[in-house]
């Protein structure tokens, strides 16, 4: 087994294209073709973390946060990051993060802060747009269901909750090949025409290298015209923050103190009351604050999150509850989620659920 076989299967749930612009997810220390001993999954990468990997025999660390965010100019152990860097490649152990790619998964960070408080009917918060793109090519009549079904089987055509999706227009193509073509219809030097099907399809960006590679294997011509365009439709499986339902509506305190218990934390920062019942609640994990408007727009009674600012509490205008359960708070299952995951798939080698507290912050 070697990383890309790890990391392979983790991008069937979260791959990277899901990843926000400023991110760096993916495959941060090490090679791809490493043979792994073991996996350490945890939501940081300190130097501790790589001293756990090292007792636990493990040269994979599957970390949420990434410890490479911006560039390094220098690597000579003078912040935590290069110590951290330097560690890893000295004792060959390679470094993975998912971050924003996971967010943006439906069963990712958000849908197991949902899991946790027990919501139900759950859908995502903020569709991610852009992650939509459209084939269009132009195919001779009697080979459109061929060249259909091997765009379906690449995962073209699927929006949403449907797939075999597509959109034909029958007309004429004409085309003359040169001394060097090979026409499969007509001959070369001949101006032909052909009764052709313009087909068009959507697809998740994350599959078009190998939604083209059946282009070319299934299209009869020597030469392809096609285009692809990135669409302004958003996916409603793809998205940050999750939306749901408690299954039995609670008085505002009630479910702070519910919220407490189950999200662990030892501190709750709440915006004021709003004296109404709390049973349709919004969540995101980490730094959530860009996301209060559109709980508001979607309805929430309350929405949890973290790192909420003094002046973004006043953007609950009476008519939400805001709870800040802490940055780590809300993303501390996350580790628990990528464990399962890889354990239902994998068992020929250890899977190692850190248990060191990577939290920076602390009460008293």
């Amino acid at each position: 087994m070697i990383i890309r076989n790890i990391t392979n299967y983790i991008e069937e749930v979260a791959p990277l294209n899901y990843a926000e612009n400023f991110d760096n997810v993916g495959l941060l220390v090490g090679n791809y073709d490493t043979e792994v001993s073991g996996v350490l999954v945890t939501l940081d990468t300190l130097e501790a973390t790589v001293d756990e990997a090292i007792a636990s025999n493990c040269n994979l660390i599957l970390s949420f946060h990434p410890i490479i965010f911006g560039g390094l100019k220098k690597l000579n152990g003078n912040s935590y990051v290069e110590r951290v860097v330097l560690k890893a490649i000295k004792n060959n152990i390679a470094i993975y993060a998912t971050h924003t790619a996971l967010d943006n998964s439906k069963v990712g960070v958000s849908a197991k802060m949902a899991a946790v408080l027990g919501l139900v009917n759950t859908k995502i918060l903020i569709p991610k747009k852009g992650i939509i793109k459209k084939l269009t090519t132009y195919v001779p009549f009697e080979h459109t269901e061929k060249l259909k079904t091997a765009l379906f089987s690449a995962g073209a055509g699927n929006i949403g909750n449907y797939d075999n999706c597509s959109f034909s227009v029958s007309g004429e193509g004409t085309f003359k090949g040169n001394e060097f073509s090979k026409p499969v219809l007509g001959k070369k030097g001949n101006l032909e025409t052909v009764k052709e099907t313009k087909l068009t399809l959507t697809f998740e960006s994350k599959n078009e290298s190998k939604i083209l590679k059946a282009l070319h294997i299934n299209h009869p011509y020597e030469e392809i015209a096609y285009e692809i365009t990135t669409t302004e439709n958003i996916n409603q499986n793809i998205g940050m923050g999750m939306i749901g339902e408690l299954t039995h509506e609670m008085e505002e305190k009630e479910f702070l103190l519910h919220l407490k218990k189950t999200m662990q934390t030892e501190c709750v920062r709440h915006s004021a009351f709003i004296n109404k019942k709390i049973k349709k609640v919004a969540v995101l994990g980490g730094s959530g604050s860009f996301a209060i408007a559109n709980a508001i727009r979607a309805g929430a009674d309350a929405y949890v999150s973290a790192d909420f600012k003094y002046h973004e509490f006043f953007k609950a205008e009476n008519s939400i509850l805001l709870a800040d359960i802490g940055h780590y708070e809300s993303e501390q299952f996350t580790k628990n989620l990528l464990v399962d995951y890889l354990t239902k798939k994998f068992s020929n080698f250890a899977i190692v659920l850190s248990e060191k507290s990577t939290n920076p912050i602390h009460y008293i």
